[in-house]
C-alpha cells in the first residue's frame, strides 16, 4: 500500500497523511536509547498515550513506534514492510542472513515450504511420545522441598524436546547448560547493541564484548556439532534436519552449508529461548497463583482419571491452556519486534518513508487497559470463549500473523500444555528464600533468578 494508492479503508487522503509526533525525553547522542535500557517495558507501555504511532531516536536513527493492536496487525499483514530493523540486525550475528527467521521474499517462502511438513497438525502427534517422556522426566528429576533453578530446568526441557523431536538428537544435559548460559549472554548483548547502536565500540576488547563473542562462537560451535554428528551417522530419520540436508534450492541444487547452519540455529536458539522463558513465567505464575495451580491439577486428574497425562489429553485441558495464554499475555517472551518499510507508504493516518524502521511491543499491546478489563490481573478465564471475543483483534497474537506467523505454534502449545499439566499434577510451588522473579530484559523477557520449591499436593 503505497502513498500514491492508499487503500480506501484508511479514509485518509494521501495529501493529509501526517508525520508521527516525537516522543519526549530524548537526550543528545543516545536519543531514547537510554530510556529503552533503563526501563524499556514502562517506556514502551507509555507511548500509546502520545499517539497511535510515535517517533523515537535511537542514536542517530529515527524509529517509528506503533502502539495499537489494529496498526500492529496492519503492519504484519502489509507487503510494504519486511522483516528487518534493529531487532533483526542485532540478531544477525546469531541467526545469520540465510535462516527462516531473518530471510525475506522468495528465500523465505522456499524455507517455509521445507520446514512446514514438520509442523503440520497431522505431524505433531508423532512427537507426542517424546514430549510426554521429557515432561515426566522433568518432574522425576525434582525432589520435594529441594529448590530448583528454574532457568536451567526450563532450558533443559525446551532444548531436549526441540532436539529430540525436530533434530532427533541425543542432547546431553551439558549441551542444554551450554545453550542456556550462552543465550543469556548473547541475547543480553544483542539488546544493548539494538538500543544503543555504538557500532565500532562493540568491537573493542572490553570484558563485556569478549564475553559476548565467546558465547556467540560457542553457540555456532554447538550447531556445527549437531550437523556433523548427523552427517557422520549416515542416518536419515524423518525429521527437520534430514529435510534440511536433502533440501534443494530454486535451481535444484542442494542448499548451501551456511543455509543449513542458519536454519538449525533458527530451530534451536530462538525456539529454545522463547519456550524456556515461557516455562519460567508459567512456573512463576503457578507459584504466585496457587488457586489456578489447583484448578489445573484438578482438571488434569479429571481428564486423565488419575493416569499420567499424555499427548492425547492436551486438547481437553482447557483451563490449563488458558493459564498458558494468560502467562504469555502478561509476560511474552518476545516483547519487542521490528519491521522496515520497503517503500514510501502509510500506516493509519501517518506517512512512513521508505527505509524507515518500525518498532512495536507485544508486551505493551497485551497489557493495554484499552484492550483488557483489569489488564494487569492474572485472569485465565478471560480466554473462555464468551469472554475472548471481547479482546480486540491483534491485541493477542503470541505467534504473530500473516506470512511471518510462527510455523511451530501448535508444536509449541503442545509442549507447553504437556509440561504444565505434568508438573502441576505432581507438585505445587512456593518461592525459595533466594528466588528473584523480577524481569530480566533482553531481546526476550525472563525472570532474573527464579528458584522454586516443589511440594507434593
Amino acid at each position: 500500500m503505497t502513498v500514491e494508492s492508499v487503500q480506501p479503508e484508511t479514509s485518509v487522503d494521501p495529501a493529509e497523511l501526517r508525520e508521527p509526533p516525537l516522543a519526549g525525553g530524548a537526550v543528545p547522542v543516545f536519543g531514547h536509547g537510554l530510556q529503552l535500557v533503563r526501563d524499556p517495558l514502562d517506556f514502551m507501555s507509555s507511548l500509546r498515550a502520545h499517539g497511535d504511532i510515535v517517533r523515537l531516536r535511537l542514536g542517530p536513527k529515527t524509529v517509528y513506534a506503533v502502539t495499537t493492536p489494529e496498526l500492529t496487525g496492519a503492519l504484519a499483514l502489509s507487503p510494504d514492510f519486511k522483516i528487518d530493523g534493529p531487532v533483526w540486525e542485532s540478531l544477525e550475528g546469531l541467526l545469520g542472513k540465510e535462516g527462516v527467521a531473518t530471510a525475506n521474499g522468495p528465500l523465505h517462502r522456499r524455507q517455509r515450504r521445507t520446514m512446514q511438513p514438520a509442523f503440520r497438525m497431522d505431524a505433531i502427534p508423532n512427537y507426542g511420545p517424546i514430549m510426554e517422556e521429557e515432561a515426566h522426566a522433568l518432574t522425576e528429576r525434582w525432589r520435594p522441598g529441594t529448590p530448583i533453578d528454574c532457568t536451567s530446568e526450563s532450558f533443559r526441557v525446551a532444548v531436549r524436546m526441540a532436539a529430540r523431536c525436530l533434530l532427533r538428537g541425543d542432547f546431553m544435559d551439558e549441551r542444554a547448560e551450554r545453550l542456556s548460559t550462552d543465550l543469556a549472554t548473547v541475547f543480553r548483548g544483542m539488546y544493548r547493541r539494538m538500543v544503543v547502536p555504538l557500532g565500532p565500540l562493540y568491537k573493542l576488547p572490553f570484558p563485556a564484548n569478549r564475553e559476548f563473542n565467546r558465547a556467540l562462537a560457542d553457540l555456532h560451535l554447538l550447531v556445527d556439532e549437531i550437523v556433523a554428528e548427523r552427517r557422520a551417522s549416515g542416518q536419515k530419520p524423518d525429521d527437520l534436519l534430514t529435510a534440511l540436508l536433502e533440501a534443494k534450492d530454486d535451481n535444484g541444487e542442494p542448499i548451501g552449508e551456511q543455509e543449513i547452519h542458519d536454519q538449525v540455529v533458527a530451530i534451536i536458539t530462538p525456539g529454545a529461548e522463547t519456550i524456556a522463558s515461557t516455562i519460567m513465567w508459567l512456573l512463576q505464575a503457578l507459584a504466585e497463583h496457587p488457586e489456578h495451580a489447583e484448578k489445573v491439577r484438578a482438571e488434569v486428574e479429571s481428564v486423565t482419571g488419575g493416569r499420567p497425562v499424555g499427548f492425547e489429553h492436551v486438547r481437553s485441558l482447557r483451563h490449563t491452556n488458558n493459564v498458558i495464554l494468560e502467562a504469555i499475555r502478561l509476560r511474552p517472551a518476545v516483547w519487542i519486534l521490528t519491521r522496515r518499510a520497503i517503500t514510501d507508504t502509510a500506516l493509519g493516518e501517518y506517512r512512513i518513508p521508505a527505509g524507515a524502521d518500525i518498532i512495536y511491543s507485544p508486551y505493551a499491546i497485551q497489557r493495554d487497559a484499552r484492550s483488557y478489563d483489569r489488564h494487569l490481573d492474572f485472569d485465565p478465564d478471560r480466554w473462555l470463549p464468551e469472554r475472548a471475543k471481547e479482546v480486540p483483534k491483534y491485541a493477542m497474537s503470541p505467534f504473530s500473523v500473516g506470512n511471518r506467523k510462527c510455523p511451530s505454534d501448535h508444536f509449541s502449545m503442545a509442549q507447553l500444555s504437556l509440561i504444565t499439566a505434568a508438573i502441576t499434577a505432581k507438585y505445587r510451588f512456593e518461592p525459595a528464600d533466594d528466588s528473584d522473579d523480577s524481569v530480566r530484559v533482553g531481546i526476550t523477557l525472563r525472570p532474573d533468578n527464579l528458584r522454586l520449591r516443589p511440594l507434593p499436593w
